[in-house]
């Protein structure tokens, strides 16, 4: 019989799913893949971005209502989600930054942190951990958190001496960083844009950094073909209606100007115990061999 090919999604807050892998675990889905989001914080210090959702008594109820957009968000991209149950840091602004509010996931001793995650991936038994980098993907301190237990998770998840009361061991075979909002994606989507005659938002993006050296991030090793499920992502970005303005800059090149631009999904593979040739277009590039799937 062959084994059930299965992926895990670790991020930081409600959303974050949506917004980088949600067409790779969409695509995988619909071959038959088994997916689970684990999200490490319910994102109850997240800003309302969306102005029609700037309302009092959707501010009063966030968590309540952030917990309702991740499962509509679910349902959308046909995963399983957990989550982890830290209470969100905040994303803190000024100079000097203040300190982090007292109690939340940025401030967890890394042991503490890393056990839950430890019993997802042993009851899930993964073969495939999808995460950010150790920079976050952007410097939020629950997505630099989320980082460090995916990667200790990793390295835990198949030691019996670790975490003995979070399950049997289980080790999963490959760990990737997401390589989304890259200059090279960016210029594309732009450009495509121009040519068909469109106004694109992602000008101002890129004059802000025309002159600055792009920030070091992980080469690119894995391309993942998903553009037949960026409607899909769209959907369950849309249903994060707090986080997400359906007429803002997320949905400004057409997906089908995307799929002509830039019809993949980007990671860096971080960590594989398989044999692999980069690049790939496969996450499970090694591991369908290995285990007859």
């Amino acid at each position: 019989m062959a084994e059930t090919l299965r992926l895990m999604a670790v991020h930081a807050h409600p959303d974050d799913e949506s917004s980088k892998g949600a067409a790779t675990m969409a695509r995988y889905v619909a071959d038959g893949v088994e997916v689970l989001v684990v999200t490490c914080t319910g994102g109850e210090r997240g800003d309302i971005l969306n102005p029609a959702m700037d309302r009092p008594e959707v501010l009063a109820n966030l968590p309540a209502v952030r917990q309702a957009e991740m499962e509509a968000a679910r349902e959308i991209l046909g995963v399983r989600q957990e989550w982890l149950g830290f209470v969100d840091s905040g994303l803190p602004e000024g100079d000097p930054l203040p300190p982090l509010p007292e109690g939340c996931f940025a401030l967890v001793r890394l042991e503490v942190a890393t056990e839950p995650l430890v019993r997802q991936i042993r009851t899930f038994r993964p073969h495939v951990v999808l995460t950010y980098d150790e920079n976050g993907g952007y410097p939020h301190p629950d997505h630099i958190k989320t980082h460090e237990i995916a990667a200790a998770a990793f390295d835990a998840a198949g030691d019996p001496d670790r975490f003995p009361g979070a399950g049997e061991p289980w080790q999963p075979l490959k760990m990737y960083y997401f390589v989304t909002f890259h200059r090279e994606r960016m210029l594309a989507l732009h450009e495509a844009l121009v040519v068909h005659g469109k106004e694109s938002p992602y000008l101002d993006w890129i004059g802000a950094r025309e002159d600055k050296p792009e920030p070091p991030r992980w080469p690119i090793t894995t391309r993942v073909p998903c553009g037949d499920f960026f409607e899909v992502r769209d959907a369950a970005l849309i249903a994060h209606a707090t986080q997400i303005d359906p007429n803002g800059f997320w949905f400004a090149c057409p997906p089908d100007l995307q799929r002509e631009a830039w019809p993949t999904e980007d990671y860096h593979l971080a960590r594989s115990l398989v044999d692999t040739e980069l690049p790939e277009d496969d996450l499970f590039a090694g591991i369908r061999e290995k285990v007859g799937a």
